[in-house]
């Protein structure tokens, strides 16, 4: 009773507005009589002043951002405050959108004195392609609307005979006037009682607990039918060695009274207890006429290594969508996208599971490597925001990470060209250069030895250059510059030009300061230098790519989601949660087997060249 006294003055007004929006006339008259006469406040901030309040400003600002062209504000105000079920459930309001789109669309030619901003005139061409090819597609088979889509392929729509309403003077205020007058409808529609709004608002989170309750039952399902095919083979597996064994005891009976047991008799009795996967093979390699084979194989069987673990596949996602939002959404929103698609990619499992993923953002293209579009998730890269920047940054760097990522990026020279001048540019964030010089340094991993010839061409800057970065202060690049010298050294050519200037002395100067780790790596340069071998890059064969990727190895780096620079707030998704809530797709998650070169090839002690990490991890602990 008491939390009712406390808020019955605005609950008494929540009643007293909805009754005068029912237009229980009579009943409204005897309700505030009443509640005079009892002496029952009715609180004035329930009625319907305030929204109209701010109704009137929302209109005021959709005008303003029409009459200026302010597209981006325009549609975020008419995507937030116009009802979804509005504006796709009517063809005025389709019809109407349509036409706005036009109207942002040509602004520039209308209202530039001069020669319009080419790079502002084709980003708005470009939104209107988008909205032609996705929403506006609806309006294709209309034949009023149907020369439009030919407006962002004309070179000059203004003197093209098909578009010249659109640049009459009085085209704009017509649309203008209809804008005005659908926006004054809609709004007085939607200045229901506040009472409605809390009844449809607590049915719609009952809709949305019932989608996820729904979801959460499909999952249960799924892992329920995991775990009974499990089940399932323990079981089998329980039956098959009851049997074996008491085979065996029949066997230990047998030779109490002088039966031999026979190799090819203990050879069966092993096929069947090892696995389907290893019973051919075993079968024919293992030698069971030695004692103790047999048991040691057994053994192996069982070591926590060959344990399989079932971990599921991660839904499918959205990639049309993501990558519109990715492009066009505000930047928190891409700050919180780029985040959770890389979350996604360092949390998952090694193996089919995180392959899966590795497989989803390739074949969608996610970084748009294969696009040629003049906006593309690449152009993050150039964002005003260095969260933004960041965040991609990682990302790249994650997909280099993985041996299937660096043969996705490294096909686009367009990424190879937008990294270098990112890393170039940026001086606002470490990370960030961390990142792309980590991924550029991955790239590496799958270049041909042939390709070291291009050094030869010009030896003697790229020897000055490696030789003055032997005493950077950044000591962190010291052993990529000694892999990069003990490297292009192998062909003869640049050791000749590295003899007439020195390069010995030089690099003996370096032992003397260096701690035991770089004196070990200079003497390795040192001995490269002064080999006779006649080996040339140049006659590598092409077959290299296969050797290469055997030490094309994948490590998930533990930097990569070190430091956040944003955080949720109250009510806000990110990570996995943002994905799978607004962007889940069809699942088309089909395992299949992607090829991979993990041959475990070790190099020698004696080697000074190893995997490029990325530079900020040597400071959490990861050796060179």
């Amino acid at each position: 009773m008491g939390d009712v006294l406390a808020h019955e003055s605005e609950l008494l007004a929540l009643v007293k507005e909805y009754l005068d929006f029912a237009e229980f006339e009579d009943t409204l008259k005897t309700f505030s009589k009443e509640c005079k006469m009892k002496g029952k406040p009715l609180s004035k901030t329930a009625g319907g002043s305030l929204r109209d309040s701010k109704s009137l400003i929302i209109q005021k600002d959709l005008i303003a951002a029409f009459d200026n062209g302010d597209q981006k504000v325009f549609f975020d105000l008419w995507e937030e405050h116009v009802p979804s079920s509005v504006r796709d459930g009517g063809s005025l309001a389709q019809k109407l959108e349509f036409y706005l789109h036009i109207h942002f669309a040509i602004y520039l030619l209308k209202h530039s004195a001069g020669r319009p901003d080419r790079e502002d005139l084709d980003e708005r061409i470009s939104y209107f392609k988008t909205y032609l090819e996705t929403k506006g597609a609806a309006l294709s088979q209309t034949t009023e609307f149907l020369p439009f889509y030919a407006l962002p392929f004309v070179p000059n729509p203004m003197v093209h005979p098909s578009f010249k309403e659109l640049f009459q003077d009085s085209w704009a205020p017509e649309l203008k006037l209809k804008l005005e007058k659908f926006l004054a409808l809609i709004f007085k529609a939607s200045n229901t009682p506040k009472l409605l709004t809390l009844y449809k608002e607590n049915g719609q989170n009952n809709k949305e607990m019932s989608q996820q309750l729904h979801q959460q039952l499909i999952e249960a399902e799924r892992r329920s039918m995991a775990y009974l095919k499990r089940y399932n083979k323990i079981q089998a597996d329980y039956h098959n060695l009851i049997g074996v064994t008491a085979e065996l005891v029949d066997s230990l009976e047998a030779t109490v009274s002088g039966k031999m047991i026979t190799p090819e008799y203990l050879q069966s009795v092993c096929v069947r207890l090892f696995s389907n996967q290893m019973r051919q093979s075993l079968a024919h390699s293992v030698d069971f006429t030695r004692p103790g084979t047999a048991s040691t194989m057994l053994r192996a069987s069982l070591a926590p290594g060959r344990k399989l673990k079932d971990v599921p596949l991660l839904p499918s996602l959205d990639y049309e969508k993501l990558k519109k939002d990715l492009i066009w959404g505000s930047d928190r929103l891409k700050a919180f996208l780029l985040q959770a698609l890389r979350w996604r990619l360092t949390t998952s499992h090694p193996g089919e599971q995180r392959e899966t993923v590795l497989e989803a953002y390739i074949d969608n293209d996610l970084l748009d490597c294969h696009s040629h579009g003049q906006r593309s998730v690449l152009q993050l890269l150039r964002s005003k925001s260095h969260v933004v920047r960041q965040y991609l940054a990682r990302l790249v760097n994650a997909f280099a990470s993985l041996a299937e990522g660096r043969l996705y990026l490294a096909q686009s020279t367009r990424m190879l060209r937008m990294l270098e001048e990112r890393l170039k540019e940026e001086d606002e964030d470490v990370v960030t250069r961390e990142n792309i010089l980590g991924a550029l340094q991955k790239f590496s991993l799958r270049c041909q030895p042939c390709r070291k010839n291009m050094c030869a061409k010009v030896a003697g800057l790229v020897l000055k250059v490696l030789s003055d970065l032997l005493g950077h202060e950044n000591h962190e690049i010291q052993p990529y510059v000694n892999g990069a010298l003990y490297s292009i050294l192998s062909i003869p050519s640049i050791r000749e030009e590295a003899r007439a200037m020195g390069m010995e002395d030089i690099l003996r100067c370096f032992i003397k300061e260096g701690n035991a780790e770089m004196v070990r790596q200079i003497e390795f340069i040192i001995k490269q230098l002064n080999s006779e071998e006649q080996v040339d890059g140049v006659l590598e064969s092409d077959d290299d790519e296969e050797e290469d990727d055997e030490e094309d190895h994948d490590i998930m780096e533990a930097d990569l989601d070190k430091d956040e620079l944003i955080q949720p707030q109250l009510g806000e998704l990110s990570g996995e949660k943002l994905l799978t809530t607004e962007y889940l797709g069809i699942m088309t998650n089909t395992g299949k087997a992607r090829r991979k070169g993990l041959a475990g090839v070790q190099r020698s002690a004696d080697e000074p060249l190893c995997r490029p990490v990325t530079p900020g991890g040597h400071r959490t602990g990861y050796p060179v």
